[in-house]
């Protein structure tokens, strides 16, 4: 195979304009090409007024050395990462246990059940079909559902979101992540696009086959069944206790694996008494910033705004403040919608999310400024999560109850002042829905400062995000988890037999991150229990 780099193609260009070109760059006939593949797709749009898309594919010839003479040898394809390899386990192996069934617990108790152990999986909220309804529910009535909603449930909180798989780590385990979310139902551009998305509408069949394949394989899975305690000896796992409709259980066993995102700080206590060693760990907090999705293409692709083959556009921002904090975009959601997030009574969270197509007419993403160790209150190392609870009951109060989320235009916000009406050049998609309100009331004086600065040098990157009819709807403060577990180089935490995984670890930011941490916190458990036999 022959892999060609730096194929400009413009937006609205013929069908075969791609095969043209690599044969151009080839030096052979379009003929001559027997199949090409895409490696690699992404979007130039530096220059407003000449817009492209870049490809790198691989391409296989019917005269493969004689391009090569041409070419010179670096043009030869790659070999596929190298995973590594895994252990199978004979049948009758005792099971290891796994909590949570996000992307991190979903690729350890997938990796685990292809090594043929069997797991048993607890997931405290819904399958994915019923958290949907559940989900829809609130998200038209304000009924929330403490143990099933936007947080918790099959698939975890990147469910309902983005679908977003992009992640700064470097790993082969991520090409192993894209491949099987293909396999499993997610479209084949996902491989090769340098910014793959999967959608939160498409997500959801992606989930619920892995969980079945997970089951095929030998894996018991159950939902509404909550981990409530851990049995713990000389230091040593020997036993979980999970609790579901039908009562309380209890399963012997020496591994257990857990995976409980980032919002489960009842859990978090609970691991905390059993002697896991845990640190504080600096996270963000801010709004959802809401503009038109038409305004972003204008912004980010000039005179190509309106070309029918470019992605709805995306922005990525940063800025160093003054205060020698950072204010940052997060988790942009190109026409999608806000919704709210909550999963504790009488508290109001946001979160943005978007389907495939991203067809909706705003916008949004988070806004966020740093929050600090220093900035926690005095207490354990899961004092952080006291500063998210106090925010959020803030915004509920403010929004006036039913999980009304409060909101105000951008102007207002940098004025100080409360809103006395919305949705003038935009309309607040946030479901239950929104309230006028003060946001500056939510976060501490110096957070709410750092974060009108932050937005007016923002405005400079990207002209119109300061405008003063933009939305903002609050709060975000749940990006990242306020904790770390503190894990040893084989991947266990300070309890022996227990390996923590993914965002509720402090070890992930994301679908795809937490997932690769998840297959190796598999790989981990599988090695320890290789070495000791059992």
């Amino acid at each position: 195979m022959i892999r060609l780099s730096n194929l400009l193609i413009p937006p609205g260009a013929a069908e075969d304009a791609l095969l043209k070109a690599a044969a151009r760059k080839a030096g052979v006939p379009p003929a001559q090409i027997q199949s090409l593949r895409v490696v690699r797709k992404s979007v130039d749009a530096r220059k407003k007024t000449d817009v492209h898309f870049v490809y790198t594919v691989d391409l296989k010839l019917k005269d493969e050395a004689a391009a090569l003479r041409r070419l010179g040898p670096s043009a030869l394809a790659p070999a596929d990462p190298h995973i590594p390899s895994r252990p199978v386990f004979p049948p009758g192996t005792r099971r290891p246990v796994v909590v949570g069934l996000g992307p991190a617990g979903l690729f350890a108790a997938l990796t685990l059940a292809r090594a043929g152990l069997c797991p048993l999986v607890l997931e405290r909220g819904d399958s994915v079909e019923d958290r949907q309804a559940a989900v829809q529910r609130f998200h038209t009535s304000g009924d929330l559902d403490t143990e099933s909603n936007v947080q918790f449930g099959e698939g975890g909180a990147g469910a309902f979101s983005d679908g977003k798989l992009t992640t700064g780590i470097k790993d082969v385990r991520c090409r192993e992540v894209l491949c099987t979310l293909r396999d499993f139902g997610a479209p084949e551009e996902i491989t090769y696009l340098a910014r793959p998305h999967i959608g939160t509408d498409r997500l959801p069949l992606v989930v619920k086959n892995i969980r079945r394949e997970i089951e095929r394989l030998g894996g018991e899975v159950h939902f509404r069944a909550r981990l409530t305690d851990l049995e713990v000896r000389d230091g040593c796992v020997i036993g979980a206790h999970w609790t579901d409709a039908e009562g309380g259980h209890t399963e012997n066993c020496a591994y257990v694996l857990v995976a409980i995102g980032h919002s489960a700080d009842d859990t978090q206590e609970m691991l905390l008494r059993r002697g896991v060693e845990m640190a504080r760990k600096p996270f963000s907090a801010g709004f959802r910033i809401e503009h038109p999705q038409r305004m972003i293409n204008r912004a980010q692709y000039g005179t190509f705004a309106d070309a029918a083959d470019l992605p709805p556009a995306e922005y990525h921002l940063s800025a160093h403040l003054p205060s020698g904090r950072g204010v940052y975009t997060f988790c942009m959601c190109p026409g999608g919608q806000v919704v709210g997030a909550a999963s504790r009574r009488d508290s109001v969270c946001v979160n943005g999310m978007s389907p495939y197509l991203r067809d909706g007419e705003n916008a949004n993403a988070a806004v966020l400024t740093d929050v600090r160790v220093e900035d926690f209150p005095e207490g354990d190392a899961l004092s952080g999560y006291r500063l998210q609870r106090q925010w959020e009951a803030n915004a509920f109060r403010l929004g006036g109850g039913g999980y009304m989320a409060p909101a105000c235009t951008v102007g207002d916000f940098l004025a100080g002042r409360a809103s006395g009406s919305l949705g003038g050049l935009v309309r607040p998609s946030c479901r239950p829905g929104v309230t006028p309100a003060d946001l500056t009331e939510i976060l501490p004086r110096q957070m709410t400062a750092d974060l009108q600065a932050g937005i007016r040098l923002l405005d400079k990157q990207l002209k119109g995000f300061a405008h003063p009819e933009a939305i903002l709807t609050g709060v975000e403060a749940r990006s990242s988890c306020p904790v770390r577990h503190v894990r040893g180089q084989n991947g266990q935490t300070s309890v022996r037999g227990l390996y923590s995984c993914g965002e509720g670890a402090g070890m992930a930011g994301g679908i795809m991150s937490a997932a690769v941490d998840g297959i190796r916190g598999a790989e981990n458990l599988m090695k320890e229990m290789e070495e000791n036999g059992r």
